[in-house]
């Protein structure tokens, strides 16, 4: 039976939020950050100041979507602008379907994500993706 060897931790989400959001600040962008776990599950948050309201949902909706899909929200939203229309019906239960999510794989497993909106759909992903490296990955 496989058995789960990796998993985030909190001291891991702690870096995550950080890196993250040092790099958003560095940028003067107003975002919010989300970190999940492969479940989708919220392990940590960071709203900065300014950032729209609906940054909070759309955040945490982007980090589940990478985890449960075990890729980056932006294949999601690549399949849809490349005319895969029925493809909105096939993800109605995730609402992040647009770029920022990105999913933490260690050891070819996912283990977890984070999901970043607030500016420039590519920007975000950066954000995330600065988080993640912050451990390592």
């Amino acid at each position: 039976m496989p058995s789960k060897k990796s998993y985030l931790n909190q001291s891991d989400v702690a870096k995550i939020l950080a890196a993250a959001d040092a790099h958003a600040q560095k940028n003067n962008w107003e975002v919010s950050i989300s970190v999940v776990d492969d479940g989708g599950h919220l392990l940590g948050f960071v709203r900065r100041d300014n950032a729209p309201p609906i940054s909070t949902y759309i955040s945490q909706e982007k980090a589940k979507a990478a985890a449960l899909g075990k890729r980056e929200s932006k294949v999601y939203e690549d399949v849809i602008n490349n005319g895969r229309f029925s493809f909105i019906n096939a993800t109605a239960m995730l609402h992040g379907t647009l770029e920022g999510g990105v999913n933490i794989v260690m050891d070819g497993q996912t283990i977890g994500a984070v999901g970043v909106s607030g500016v420039k759909s590519n920007e975000d992903a950066e954000i995330a993706k600065a988080g993640i490296a912050a451990i390592g990955l």
